[in-house]
């Protein structure tokens, strides 16, 4: 990634310098089809802009941002510049500025096949070719010339040449003129949202109508569409059902028309995201379309995807951060809007516990790491930018605002929302902004709050701490905050605190719960004075606060015996939460967490919350069982999900799950033998439909075991000859457990940069065998010989999916570790975002040493 960089300082400086009155981009993507698919260079389209902007020195120099193979002429003002002289393959250099300036530059960009810049696809079900565009945070520059940074917002007119048939969207609205696609002029947004999507999709339309509290109309023509061959399975009117809801729902709520015309989703290949706000243009991994069987688990996600999606359009499109420090003022806010519209708008009425179970786990595993950060980051350059899209801006920022909520109440939130919308339309924000809104519709100083929750890092425990009286009832309650000496920060938490007994019908049920304001290392709950001895406390009932929640012994105890029973479903999803904390912390030793799984897994009636427990349960068996009891822990897993798949309602969601988790876990040959014979069809289980998407998951471990070689799995391919079979073949001949297989894919994803994003990770996926670890170790070395050169060659996706996907994580014994920290030691100037990739899997492998040292002393208990 050399000279792609850039830092917030020169950002600050061009911003000072520079003011954008609009942008006319041309792309001739011809070029996309015809030709040979692999001529030894990149595949290239012409792209020429025009920029229009001042200058506040007459006189000064700066730059544009443009990555592409060669630039055929540039043009400032009417002087023709020598592109060998100002081009240095990622700036365009500018110097004698006038107050008032036109640039055009025109170049040959590289269509890409990284999911960065101009995406390139060709369905292996057709040989059609679809593209996309995908920037943030920089890649824009990978298609035109402009200033890649998102203070410097303007206008936008695309118009595009595109092959014949061929359809073609934009931001704004788009007809074609004349063989040119020509499209309306945005509002001013920044660069990293502006979008083109182009090919033969297949595109379904409807409308969005509504009146507004003036009595205009107001109308979204709405748009969704995806590949041909992914036409039959597209369920667009459940999309348009969301969006429509979401819709509704954000104009009930903040009083700000959508500004962006018309409301299109793509749902695109190879897409590295989720999805992308890009205005009028919104684009989603096309894995967000079910080919086969899914639980409501997959419909409640796409569902929140689209509506945080939805909630960028104010929150990021319409107001934007200044730089990229600010993140969370669009990450945080659409997240936690995500969720809160599931549950206000749609059938998702439990969507708080699916944040509860598995957003907030992802932001407690970020915010342990050595890398977590503040909310509010110090964001130095691009390449930090990249790396800080994470459970901590997105999940970690969520769960403070959902407190906030709970702190200042949700009217005072939404008309602080309200408020800096219609102060902010199509500005740049920082956090000061947001701060003062809130503070004027709240009453209340935002400033501490704001130093505790945004300006610090880590998170704190919450453990409850109950006296009891010669009566044997509560003499005293008390919660004790603590907080890792790395991060000493103790935090004001509001704070429910639950107490629950069992009842005579043998449920553990609530008979208290009271709000609490913790603050300082101790905090004595007064009103409990008195009450029954609780057999548990829950000190974050219903989920205020962001905390790792723990336990006393007696509540402990009570999980252990009677988890299952606790009735309220959210509470049940907390208890969880809390005892995985515990076993990722080496509190809880891995065979008992997994005893739990065995016991009450087959109880859960959330299927989003029993879906997590077995990923839990995958990574306490792989990562932080004890190496000795890993065989005996796979056999009991596989037992019991046998048990619990064989017990399931038949055809139902719960039947799904366990056969995927079964089908993980299998290794046995007996185990082996079901697996084959359910994908051959010589035995069923009743109800259970073994489509291609559950055929591909019961392939994989039966090729990382040996028992399906290259022949059955080519055979599975002219079964489904598709792009989603292509990558799940690509993951099982990785998966193969032959010395030279694993030498096949580590050549193809080192040593060449021939496959595409998805087939790297796909690649790298069956590489990466928990039940390979003998067959993997040799490449332990090889990876750090390598990482360095990868970093400084591959672009930042690749680089990022190679650096962490092939870290010797399996290779869990302290000579890794020692490893690890002598590449950092020898390496302490290398590019701080790979310094922070692998400083971050090394705390994972730590992590993952304690852990098994916690379980190999809990023996056989």
């Amino acid at each position: 990634m050399p000279g792609e960089n850039l830092s917030r300082d020169e950002a600050r400086e061009r911003a000072a310098l520079l003011s954008v009155d609009g942008y006319d981009v041309s792309l001739d993507l011809r070029s996309a089809v015809g030709g040979a698919e692999d001529t030894g260079g990149p595949r290239t389209f012409r792209s020429v802009t025009t920029i229009r902007f001042d200058c506040a020195e007459p006189g000064a120099s700066t730059f544009a941002d443009l990555i592409a193979p060669s630039v055929n002429a540039v043009t400032l003002n009417g002087r023709d510049l020598d592109p060998a002289e100002v081009f240095d393959g990622s700036r365009v250099l500018l110097s004698d500025l006038a107050a008032e300036n036109e640039l055009t530059v025109d170049a040959q960009c590289a269509y890409s096949r990284t999911g960065e810049g101009m995406h390139r696809f060709v369905d292996p079900e057709d040989g059609e070719v679809y593209l996309y565009t995908q920037y943030e945070p920089a890649d824009a520059r990978r298609v035109f010339a402009n200033f890649e940074q998102p203070d410097l917002k303007a206008p936008y007119r695309f118009e595009v040449r595109a092959p014949e048939g061929w359809r073609v969207w934009s931001n704004g609205a788009g007809e074609l003129v004349d063989g040119v696609w020509q499209f309306a002029e945005t509002k001013p947004i920044s660069t990293y949202i502006t979008c083109v999507v182009a090919g033969p999709y297949h595109y379904v339309t409807d409308s969005y109508e509504r009146v507004l509290e003036d009595g205009t109309k107001l109308e979204i023509p709405l748009g969704a569409m995806c590949r041909k061959g992914l036409a039959p399975y597209f369920d667009a009117d459940d999309v348009f059902l969301i969006t429509k809801q979401g819709l509704d729902f954000f104009h009930e709520n903040f009083d700000y028309p959508y500004p962006f015309g018309k409301y299109d989703q793509a749902f695109v290949p190879e897409y590295n995201l989720g999805a992308m706000e890009n205005p009028g243009l919104v684009t989603f991994r096309e894995e967000y379309i079910f080919r086969g069987k899914v639980t409501q688990t997959s419909y409640e996600a796409r569902a929140n995807v689209i509506l945080h999606e939805m909630a960028h359009m104010w929150f990021g499109d319409l107001v934007t951060m200044v730089w990229w420090d600010d993140l969370w003022l669009k990450e945080s806010f659409a997240d936690f809007m995500g969720t809160f519209a599931n549950v206000g708008a749609t059938r998702f009425k439990d969507a708080w516990t699916t944040f509860a179970n598995r957003r907030k786990a992802w932001a407690y595993r970020a915010d342990q790491l050595p890398s977590t950060h503040p909310i509010t980051a110090d964001i130095r350059d691009l390449q930090d930018a990249k790396l800080n899209f994470d459970g901590i801006t997105y999940a970690k920022g969520a769960s403070v605002l959902k407190q906030l909520v709970a702190y200042v109440g949700q009217d005072a939130f939404l008309e602080g929302a309200r408020r800096y919308f219609k102060r902010n339309a199509y500005g740049n924000t920082r956090l000061g902004d947001l701060l003062s809104v809130l503070a004027e519709t709240s009453g209340r100083d935002m400033t501490a709050w704001a130093a505790s929750w945004l300006q610090t890092a880590g998170v704190n425990s919450l453990t409850p701490q109950v006296l009891l009286d010669d009566e044997g009832r509560v003499a005293e309650l008390a919660v004790v905050q603590e907080a890792p000496e790395s991060h000493p920060e103790l935090r004001p938490h509001r704070v429910r605190v639950g107490l629950y007994r069992l009842t005579p019908e043998g449920e553990l049920k609530r008979y208290s719960c009271e709000e609490l304001d913790v603050d300082g290392p101790r905090t004595v709950a007064g009103y409990t004075a008195g009450a029954e001895a609780p057999d548990l406390v829950l000190v974050n009932d219903d989920d205020l606060t962001y905390c790792k929640v723990r336990f006393d012994e007696t509540s402990l105890a009570t999980l252990r015996e009677h988890l299952g029973t606790l009735s309220d479903p959210l509470a049940r999803a907390l208890a969880w939460s809390a005892l995985w904390n515990m076993t990722r912390d080496a509190l809880l030793p891995a065979r008992d967490f997994l005893e739990l799984v065995l016991r009450f897994a087959g109880r859960e009636s959330d299927i989003g919350v029993l879906q997590m427990l077995h990923a839990w349960a995958g990574t306490a068996l792989e990562r932080y069982a004890a190496p000795e009891w890993r065989e005996t822990g796979a056999d009991l897993l596989a037992r019991g999900a046998l048990e619990e798949l064989r017990a399931a309602e038949p055809g139902g969601e719960h039947q799904l799950a366990w056969a995927r988790f079964f089908a993980s876990v299998a290794a046995a040959p007996a185990d082996l033998a079901l697996l084959k014979a359910l994908l051959d069809g010589t035995e069923t289980v009743e109800g259970l439909d073994v489509d291609q998407e559950l055929r591909w998951a019961f392939l994989e471990p039966l090729a990382a075991h040996g028992v399906a070689d290259e022949e059955l799995l080519v055979a599975e391919l002219s079964r489904d000859d598709t792009a989603s079979g292509k990558r799940h073949q690509v993951r099982c001949l990785a998966a193969r457990p032959s010395a030279a297989v694993k030498a096949q894919a580590w050549a193809q994803v080192v040593e060449s940069d021939r496959l595409s994003n998805a087939l790297v990770g796909a690649t790298i996926a069956g590489f990466s065998q928990p039940s390979q670890r003998q067959l993997t170790a040799p490449y332990a070395q090889k990876y750090f010989a390598v990482i360095d050169r990868i970093w400084s060659e591959r672009s930042i996706q690749i680089g990022m999916d190679i650096v962490s996907g092939l870290f010797p994580a399996y290779q869990d014994r302290q000579e890794t570790l020692d490893a690890t920290d002598a590449w950092l030691a020898e390496h302490a100037d290398a590019a701080p975002a790979l310094r922070r990739l692998v400083l971050e899997a090394r705390d994972d492998l730590a992590r993952a040493l304690r852990a098994q040292a916690c379980d190999a002393k809990s023996g056989g208990h």
